[in-house]
């Protein structure tokens, strides 16, 4: 925790300017990590049942075409 301590002090001592290009820096880093994520639960199958769900609802006319 000592860590988080120290980041969370030095985002605090940002100026303006340098808070706002850490925001859109984490912002990327974050999506990167969520995509990652996602991916791997793709791989290993962890959402294959929400999709075997829609395909279901789907073809049970539970569904709209847009």
């Amino acid at each position: 925790m000592d860590r988080i301590v120290k980041l969370e002090n030095e985002i605090r001592s940002l100026s303006d300017e340098e808070l706002s290009a850490f925001r859109q820096w984490f912002r990327e880093f974050d999506s990167e990590v969520w995509d990652r994520e996602v991916e791997a639960d793709v791989r290993a199958g962890k959402l294959d049942s929400f999709a075997d769900k829609a395909i279901a609802d789907h073809r049970s006319g539970k569904s709209a075409s847009l």
